[in-house]
């Protein structure tokens, strides 16, 4: 499954492997992961700079020679701005990154460059400095932000040249708040909460893809909801669909992500290729209004 990421032009597989934990496997493992997400009709590719200390884009490169795969065949994101104990989206680290990035991947230019998480002390101008540097040197075609809500996109896209392309959220079943308050307008409970200034609407409207991470935990401290003794009726439910339509639980929940209108790209992290061919699984489903919201609620959302 393909789809156009933001508006770019770009063609890029609706399910892409983000290489976080690459870092930790040995060079054989490495390369069985990368081959059989290719097989599986992956071409997208998620990376970081600060992903095992960048030992991740170093073992994916040399993955990626092994196997003779040409760089063509592939789109290559990475993310840069962490650093540790504080973020940084100033020009000279901005440059800097990419440098490095590029050195480790072992090509010429990245497809996407995401900034990763936001800087409260951004300066949209040296933002947009170091973008226009980056596309004119030819280092970096399309650019994007993660975790971003509609002001602080609205902000640094007023001094941008380039538009932004994609913004990396977090979001499962376990993990809706960008879904909850759409869902809650004008209530007086927790779920009218707006937490992030209707960014999933904002997205749709400026036609950035959302790119929807760990799609399989609750949160990035409590880990997987799948077996969760607090998530026992979304665990049961997505088992039976699972069972319905003759696919992996991992593919149900994909499918549930991607059956949102607003075309998202999930973002999935495993290094089992096994698993990687259950979760593409989720090509082959469709899920039908009721079943969409049936996984919702039984994640202990109420409908108002």
């Amino acid at each position: 499954m393909l789809q156009e990421i933001g508006q770019t032009g770009v063609e890029g597989s609706r399910i892409a492997l983000g290489c976080m934990r690459m870092a930790a496997l040995d060079k054989v493992s490495a390369e069985k992961v990368l081959d059989r997400a290719l097989a599986e009709g992956i071409n997208f590719f998620d990376h970081a700079d600060i992903y095992g200390g960048g030992e991740s884009e170093l073992r994916f490169a040399q993955a990626l020679k092994n196997l003779g795969i040409a760089r063509d065949k592939l789109i290559l994101q990475s993310k840069c701005g962490i650093q540790k104990g504080y973020f940084d989206f100033s020009k000279t680290h901005i440059l800097n990154s990419v440098d490095g990035i590029l050195k480790r991947l072992d090509t010429d230019y990245l497809d996407f460059l995401v900034l990763h998480r936001p800087d409260a002390l951004m300066e949209p101008e040296e933002v947009a400095e170091a973008f226009n540097q980056l596309k004119k040197a030819g280092k970096v075609k399309h650019f994007g932000v993660s975790n971003q809500n509609r002001f602080q996109i609205e902000l640094l896209q007023t001094y941008l040249e380039q538009p932004l392309a994609v913004n990396q959220m977090q979001l499962s079943p376990a993990h809706t708040p960008m879904i909850d308050a759409g869902l809650n307008v004008n209530m007086q409970n927790s779920g009218a909460i707006d937490r992030d200034n209707g960014v999933l609407d904002y997205c749709r409207l400026k036609g950035m893809t959302v790119q929807a991470w760990s799609p399989f935990q609750i949160d990035l401290g409590r880990g997987l909801f799948m077996g969760n003794p607090d998530y026992v009726d979304l665990t049961a439910t997505i088992e039976k669909y699972a069972e319905q339509y003759e696919v992996s639980t991992e593919a149900i929940i994909i499918a549930w992500i991607l059956r949102h209108p607003a075309q998202m790209q999930a973002i999935v992290g495993s290094m089992n290729p096994e698993r990687i061919s259950k979760i593409v699984e989720a090509s082959k489903v469709r899920l039908t209004r009721p079943e969409w919201y049936d996984i919702y609620r039984s994640a202990g959302n109420d409908l108002p």
